[in-house]
């Protein structure tokens, strides 16, 4: 009985030790809750929406030759400032000017014959149609020879030339097309310009690198807050410290999806264009939603909502109070508070810290000389089988 006495015992007491040695502390998770207030202020309350966008001209042209044919002159290369009107290229007007030739022949033929049917006194009128007729063909052709050399539609600068001394070019058979933005097309060439940069697409393209924006592609739920002329800022990735002041003046009426993302173009103009500034430069752009000026206000941390009540906790004389209040705009860090508390009273604002204690599993029941099991298990078991 002594000897099974002391085996018990030596079972329990190995079985103890083994348990505190191998099992680490137990897993507890305490969420430390640290009270603090903070005052009622006055002051302006905001409200932004950011994405990322790049910068680009705002205003551009692509400019073609009318007239196709062979590259004979390319008096720009990229880099090149040009003025409004200023030869870009040309090209071989010897096509051209044959078809000029023959046309002004058929206009004399045809002026002959309306001044032999008139000194004849017969009837002149099929004799007009056909020197109209051949007017036309003339200054089509005119047109032509006019198209061999290509123009600047807008002052700018070169940002792309697609064509080389020799190649071929194709012309646009038109010599009346452009925007307000940018200009019609001056004498041979035609254009197309717009508010905002576009794939190139001319043999010669041009920017005006002094008037620029930003794009920038917001998500759906922001887009809807976005207004013309609303006011924003522009922060430079590659510029460290530059920032600009912008304004909207566009909104894409419909939207894009890539990734099963939906997100809205938007256009915004710069007030002043930094040094440094290039086009194709990213950015970060936010834009100001909602201001409130000389609103009361709290940090939102300390505004508790369930529902449509709002309420804070007043600290007063070492009191806590809680109060229903109305708030206003629900700015990126302050709400604004329309009534409940006043300037200058404390409010509780909570923050929560948590500490966790690890726990690497336990050993279990101890029986019988059993093998350990998982968990914090009893300690028990008998004393094993021996004489009494």
């Amino acid at each position: 009985m002594a000897v099974n006495a002391a085996l018990g015992v030596a079972l329990v007491a190995g079985a103890f030790w083994a348990y505190e040695t191998l099992s680490g502390p137990d897993t507890t998770t305490a969420a430390n809750a640290s009270v603090r207030s903070v005052a009622v202020q006055t002051g302006t309350v905001t409200k932004t929406v950011t994405a990322d966008g790049t910068v680009e001209s705002a205003s551009t042209a692509s400019a073609s030759f009318v007239t196709g044919g062979t590259v004979t002159a390319i008096n720009v290369k990229v880099g090149s400032v040009v003025k409004k009107g200023q030869v870009l290229a040309k090209v071989d007007p010897a096509d051209a000017q044959r078809t000029l030739d023959a046309a002004e022949a058929d206009l004399d033929a045809a002026n002959d014959s309306l001044d032999r049917a008139e000194t004849a006194g017969s009837d002149t009128s099929s004799a007009e149609n056909e020197v109209e007729q051949a007017q036309l063909a003339v200054d089509s052709a005119e047109a032509g020879v006019e198209g061999c050399v290509l123009k600047a539609p807008m002052a700018g600068t070169v940002t792309a030339v697609s064509g080389t001394l020799g190649s071929s070019s194709s012309g646009t058979g038109s010599s009346s097309s452009g925007s307000s933005s940018g200009g019609g097309s001056q004498g041979g060439g035609s254009s197309s310009s717009s508010s905002s940069s576009s794939s190139s697409s001319g043999f010669v393209e041009i920017a005006d690198l002094t008037k620029m924006q930003v794009t920038a592609a917001f998500a759906e739920a922001d887009a809807t807050k976005l207004k013309e002329k609303q006011v924003a800022q522009v922060t430079w990735n590659a510029l460290s410290g530059t920032a600009a002041a912008a304004k909207v003046t566009a909104i894409d009426p419909s939207a894009t999806t890539s990734n099963s993302v939906v997100t809205y173009g938007v256009t915004l103009t710069l007030d002043k264009v930094p040094t440094g500034a290039k086009v194709g430069q990213t950015v970060s752009v936010s834009v100001t939603t909602g201001s409130v000026e000389n609103a009361t206000f709290v940090n939102s941390a300390a505004v508790t909502t369930v529902g449509t009540r709002h309420s804070v906790t007043v600290v007063a004389n070492g009191a806590q109070e809680t109060r229903q209040v109305e708030i206003g705009l629900e700015g990126d860090e302050a709400t604004q508070i329309t009534s409940g508390v006043t300037a200058g009273e404390q409010v509780v604002l909570k923050t929560t810290t948590t500490s966790t204690n690890s726990n690497q599993g336990g050993f279990g029941n101890f029986g019988g000389g059993g093998a350990p099991g998982g968990g914090t298990g009893n300690f028990g078991g008998g004393t094993g089988g021996g004489p009494r």
